[in-house]
């Protein structure tokens, strides 16, 4: 099983996406988008910035929960991962965005 993107309908017609790892576990979010165009421009933005190192900005939440931002080239905030237990496990989920977001398929659930 290889990772995916997952294009979803949510809330009042807008659409979003989760890339998501072999194991299906989320990786990572983006926000709500009033298009499936916009949406799938956004996942071609992912996976042209998944291989910059200087495209992650990690980060900590107010429980101290670590987590990462992936950023475009302009510093644009694309999109925020889930968050994780411990700097080994946030190196890890960068590890997955970097395997899994440059050639995986999108899922469209959207119908």
């Amino acid at each position: 099983m290889t990772g995916k993107f997952e294009l979803t309908k949510a809330k009042h017609g807008q659409f979003m996406f989760n890339l998501k790892a072999s194991n299906g576990q989320v990786i990572l979010t983006s926000e709500l988008f009033k298009t499936k165009a916009s949406a799938e421009n956004v996942i071609e933005s992912v996976r042209k910035n998944s291989n910059r190192e200087e495209a992650f900005e990690e980060r900590t939440n107010s429980r101290g929960e670590p987590y990462f931002i992936l950023k475009a080239t302009n510093g644009q905030e694309i999109g925020p991962s889930e968050y994780y237990s411990s700097k080994a496990a946030i190196e890890n989920g960068i590890a997955s965005v970097w395997k899994n977001a440059p050639d995986v398929k999108i899922d469209d659930v959207t119908v």
